[in-house]
């Protein structure tokens, strides 16, 4: 993951100006998920571990036409586990919001769909493309590529449950050589998948090497739902690259957002990124650290935020001494504190219990 962030950060560079006209930026016109309209084309990935309310909202107050929760598992909506309940969450001042879920049992699956409809979202999503062993063990996640007969099960047993969209998140296949993308995006269409999110690599590849989007060509020309692009898409030219390339419906961003929320107004309007100088910055995350104590509690919230200081902070003129101090308090206030220190020369060295 941190090599994956790496790369991330060092793909990070200014969009190009906007140009003239209202119309000419394609990404900034909406489309439609069956019965959902969405404002604009470009979508917040549902990245595990990080895609509670806090960020949803901060992505969707930046530009995200549609945000996505991070995954769900069904078993734990199913019987009734307090955290995983916890996280259907939609907070009043989101706007589009889907819910990602997993798993391999229908009937579970559904029941989550049911679960996250009455929460509030707008869609329900299933992931079918997570290549993290834990998932992939109990069948679900990238596993479904495999077994495309229970894949169309899940699909058919959840839009059976619900009367919001049920869509795809899926990777190529299970290996390169193993892969039948057109053909599995092709069976969820028929099961009843309102749109489908591709990431061109297969499971086995997890994020290595280049996302090959002629492979998302071949699958948005395959069906008739849209087709969300996902995978190396970390700028506003690339992003409508990839829009015109694929003829995708819309592209899905997700690492490219972490510590820089200003990319999803950069890429729905192919203005300039409006990210601000350092004290805008500090701003922006103080007061995302906040919302996430409002869900998480100080402690939890803590061991989340420990990610984000070093993405919001790259680039930025502090020293990584500083940033890796940072990452040794644990008092969130004393964070907070430290943080505004930094645009008005507070030393961190103040900060007892550092040495």
């Amino acid at each position: 993951m941190k090599k994956r962030m790496r790369q991330a950060l060092a793909d990070r560079e200014p969009p190009a100006p906007a140009r003239a006209g209202a119309d000419a930026w394609p990404l900034s016109e909406p489309f439609r998920v069956g019965g959902v309209e969405i404002p604009n084309r470009v979508v917040q990935a549902p990245l595990a571990g990080i895609a509670n309310w806090p960020f949803r909202l901060q992505a969707q107050r930046h530009g995200a036409g549609l945000a996505v929760s991070e995954m769900i598992a069904s078993m734990g909506v199913a019987h009734g586990n307090q955290r995983t309940v916890d996280m259907l969450e939609v907070d009043p001042r989101e706007g589009l919001t889907a819910i990602q879920v997993f798993g391999a049992s229908p009937e579970a699956m559904a029941s989550a769909a049911e679960a996250a409809e009455a929460a509030g979202a707008c869609m329900v999503d299933i992931n079918m493309g997570c290549p993290v062993h834990k998932v992939c063990k109990t069948g679900a996640g990238s596993s479904l590529l495999g077994d495309p007969e229970l894949a169309e099960r899940v699909v058919a047993a959840m839009v059976d449950a619900v009367s919001i969209p049920v869509t795809v998140k899926m990777r190529r296949g299970l290996t390169p050589d193993e892969a039948r993308p057109v053909d599995f995006a092709r069976r969820m269409e028929d099961a009843g998948a309102s749109a489908i999110a591709f990431h061109p690599r297969a499971a086995a590849e997890e994020y290595r090497g280049q996302a090959d989007h002629t492979i998302t060509t071949r699958v948005v020309e395959a069906v008739d739902i849209p087709v969300v692009a996902s995978g190396d898409i970390t700028t506003a030219e690339r992003a409508r690259a990839v829009h015109e390339e694929t003829g995708c419906a819309a592209v899905m961003i997700g690492r490219a957002a972490l510590g820089n929320p200003w990319i999803f107004h950069a890429m729905a309007t192919g203005e300039p990124s409006r990210r601000p100088a350092l004290d805008g910055v500090i701003e922006e995350l103080c007061s995302f650290a906040l919302d996430q104590r409002r869900v998480l509690g100080d402690r939890r919230a803590m061991h989340v935020l420990r990610k984000f200081y070093p993405w919001y902070l790259a680039g930025e003129p502090v020293d990584q001494g500083t940033v890796a101090d940072l990452l040794r308090i644990d008092d969130l206030d004393t964070v907070l504190d430290r943080l505004r220190g930094l645009t008005t020369g507070d030393p961190l060295e103040t900060v007892p219990g550092l040495n």
